[in-house]
């Protein structure tokens, strides 16, 4: 399993907050002493995530609320396949069950999306990444479910790689001076640039990145990209990028290219469809 980002809990306590507000005026109709049991049943096939999400939730609301697991992220789980059980009083359970259902139903459906595209490509040796796609706030927790889905994550931020782009390019007037001035400012970091024709990965080949983008290349023109890397030495990692799909993904891979990023694992989000199902007792 992948190792848990460390701004869960704040993504828990800012969603409570958001949530609760300055109380929950509904739970408070229930009496103090009931008591519930109850489970979450998922109502399609997917991948579960946010299972921690789920659990920090209850143990911030009430450490008595019991939770018990029979699948764990990254599992593929079925229809009507029971994923969660849990038992405790009512009031905390019935004011966390929306918070804990969007976490689960949010980043199981980027794992799902996430494992649709990694199966898609099996056995060609092509790596599926995220993007910066990512709903605000959530970004560790998505690409946490990208990681779940069996796929790659891209760089986290603006922080952690360069990624050159055409209005970096025209800002430093060319591919080659782009990809220098990076070379200089931020030395020991990955520089990655984004091309448009292979006359421009030419001149990026030229200048020596460690990665190369290939935006909206047709299938020709990847093959052709990898076939000029290769005759360089495969000097560069290539990565296809631009308008891929599950129709199309298995093709591109074919080509020969490293990578294909697809920013609608993190973008495109049809949340899994979740129930959490109660009993009452006591009280």
């Amino acid at each position: 399993m992948p190792e848990l980002p460390p701004d869960l809990e704040s993504q828990v306590e800012a969603a409570l907050r958001e949530d609760i507000g300055s109380g929950d005026v509904t739970a408070a109709l229930v009496p103090a002493a009931q008591q519930v049991h109850g489970s979450v049943v998922t109502r399609e096939e997917a991948v579960l995530c946010g299972c921690a999400w789920a659990a920090e939730t209850f143990r911030r609301l009430d450490p008595r609320v019991q939770l018990a697991w029979y699948a764990a992220d990254g599992d593929r789980i079925a229809v009507r396949q029971v994923v969660l059980a849990l038992a405790g009083p009512a009031r905390p359970v019935l004011t966390g069950e929306r918070t804990a259902l969007n976490f689960l139903q949010l980043l199981s459906a980027t794992a799902t999306a996430t494992r649709r595209f990694v199966d898609a490509v099996a056995g060609t040796g092509c790596r599926i990444l995220d993007t910066r796609k990512t709903l605000p706030g959530l970004r560790s927790a998505q690409k946490y479910a990208v990681r779940c889905g069996g796929a790659e994550n891209h760089r986290m931020g603006l922080y952690d790689r360069v990624l050159i782009k055409e209005n970096h390019i025209a800002a430093a007037g060319s591919i080659g001076g782009a990809i220098a001035a990076a070379r200089h400012s931020a030395r020991g970091v990955t520089v990655e640039v984004e091309v448009e024709s292979l006359s421009e990965m030419e001149e990026a080949l030229n200048a020596g990145p460690d990665i190369i983008m290939l935006d909206e290349f047709s299938l020709p023109d990847l093959e052709a990209a990898v076939a000029l890397n290769r005759a360089r030495g495969a000097p560069a990692k290539l990565e296809a990028s631009g308008s891929v799909s599950l129709q199309t993904v298995r093709a591109i891979a074919e080509t020969g290219v490293d990578y294909v990023s697809v920013g609608g694992l993190t973008k495109h989000v049809h949340a899994v469809d979740l129930s959490m199902r109660l009993e009452f007792s006591g009280g």
